[in-house]
Parts: structure tokens; sequence; C-alpha cells
């Protein structure tokens, strides 16, 4: 079992005739996933390794019964994409792109919140890596190799810790079940407490690993879900420890602006929810080992 995607998980990619999305479709495909359509306006009709380009996400959704859809369209046009695929009934979308202005993804939560929760698509991004079922299938950008199937959920609002602690844990010799990057955006789609409601009611997910970093209240607000919904163990690694109030660090929304939102803080607040906080990058593994032995 995994959350969110597997093998029959029918997928389509926007904006799949650029050049990293032509890459990334066909590292998926060789993984596994379920790529059934691509969606380019104008481009209907065109085929890209192996799979048929539609221009309308209306038309792919109609034809393949696409449900999840990767995102690679450009920054100023990536937001109305979002939008058309949680019109057309896409259950889950991952958005790779980076840049998205903040005035335009608060449309596209407003806009989201239009349906109701039953049929809410799940947004993870966008400025992510995307989502792994290790073993299964993969929607994004991230390096698979270094994903060994197991019991432990990971999510990380940056991509490149959630690859280093993934290829820690392979080096121990432990899996995942699902990895998910929710992106390092100050507006985006699903929040640490949104994936870790979906790895409590997943059997096979064993101990979560969240990976925060300074900026916002989404470590605070898992913090408060962990200690009042959480059964399973929760790992934590927040980056930014040294990081000066008022500067963006990385990440568009790792900024410093008010309580609770540098890494000290969050530390504090995860481990008053007892939370098992790794105290460096390279601990993140170990600290896992640790839980899962206990």
């Amino acid at each position: 079992m995994s959350i969110l995607l597997d093998e029959k998980t029918p997928v389509m990619v926007q904006g799949i005739t650029g050049k990293m999305a032509r890459f990334h479709t066909l590292e998926m495909i060789n993984y596994g996933t379920n790529v059934v359509a691509g969606v380019v306006p104008g481009r209907g009709g065109e085929v890209v390794e192996g799979v048929p380009v539609f221009n309308t996400v209306q038309e792919a959704v109609d034809k393949t019964a696409a449900q999840a859809s990767l995102v690679f369209v450009p920054p100023p046009f990536a937001a109305d994409g979002i939008m058309e695929a949680a019109n057309c009934g896409i259950r889950y979308c991952v958005c790779i792109t980076d840049g998205i202005p903040a005035q335009d993804m608060i449309m596209v939560k407003r806009y989201m919140y239009r349906f109701p929760k039953t049929d809410r698509m799940m947004l993870t991004g966008p400025n992510c890596a995307g989502t792994i079922s290790p073993g299964k299938a993969m929607i994004g950008i991230m390096p698979s190799h270094i994903y060994m199937p197991g019991n432990v959920g990971i999510i990380g609002r940056s991509g490149t810790l959630g690859y280093e602690a993934a290829a820690q844990l392979k080096h121990l010799g432990i899996g995942v079940s699902t990895s998910v990057g929710i992106g390092g955006d100050p507006i985006n789609g699903a929040s640490f407490k949104d994936v870790l409601a979906h790895f409590e009611q997943d059997d096979d997910t064993s101990v979560v690993c969240m990976i925060g970093e300074i900026g916002g209240p989404q470590e605070a607000e898992a913090a408060e879900f962990v200690r009042e919904h959480m059964k399973k163990p929760v790992v934590a690694y927040v980056a930014g420890l040294t990081a000066p109030k008022g500067k963006t660090m990385g990440h568009a929304g790792a900024i410093i602006s008010a309580f609770g939102e540098s890494a000290s803080e969050k530390v504090e607040i995860l481990s008053e929810a007892g939370v098992a906080v790794a105290a460096h990058p390279a601990e993140i593994g170990e600290t896992i080992a640790r839980v899962l032995a206990a």
C-alpha cells in the first residue's frame, strides 16, 4: 500500500513537449509510472515518448481516464494549468514549476475551495520535487534509484533534503513507503498536516519523517496535528538554524517574519509535541532507525 499514487494510477503530464518535461516523462515511464496522456494547447495529436498529446485536460481525461497530473507549465500559465486540472476531476496534482507569482497561487487556492471537500483535488507544490512510491510509481523529478521500498513515509518542503533522507535510509537498509514533496513556496497546496493524515491511515507506513525549514506556520500546525491525531511516531529535521531574521534563504517561503518561524522555535514546538528531532541533516537516517527500533 502507498499514499496518493501507485503503479495503476493513470497520470498525465501538462506541458509534456518541453525539454525537461519530456526528459522526466521518460524517466517516469521507465520507472513504471502509468503515464497515459500529455496536454499542450495547440499540440494535440502529437506523440511524446509514446504518450498521446491532447489540447485540453478535459479531452485527456475523457480519452484516457487520467486521475493524476504533473504540471510542467511555465510560471505565467501554471496557475491556469492547475485550475484546469481541478476543474476536470483530477484527484491528485503535482506542480513542479518554480516562480509562480504568489497572487496566482492565492487565486488557485480560492478556486480549489469552490469544490466540496470530497471532490477537491489534492495539490502538492508548486516548486516541489514530486511524489514517489518506491517500486511502484513516481510523479516528479527525483532520482528514483536512491529510494528503496519500505515503511517510512517522508514529507519535505526541501526536495534535496528529502533525497538526503532517502539515501541515508537506503544506506541503513531502511525503505520508504511514499515520499511527498510539498514545495517551498509561501503559498502552496497540501501542507504537512494534510499529508500526515494520509500516512496515519496507511497500513504500510510505520514512522513518518518531516523535513521542514524556516518560514511560515506549517511545522507548528503539524506539531499540533501530531499531538492530537498521530499514533505513529514522527521524526523531523528543520533546516535553517543559523538563518538570520528577515532574510530569504533558498525557497521563497523560507524567511523568518514572526514568532514560531525560526528553526530553533520550530524544533522546540515539534519536540514538545513528542516529535524526535534530528539535530543535523546527517543524523536524519540514524534518528529514524532509532525510532523504528524502539
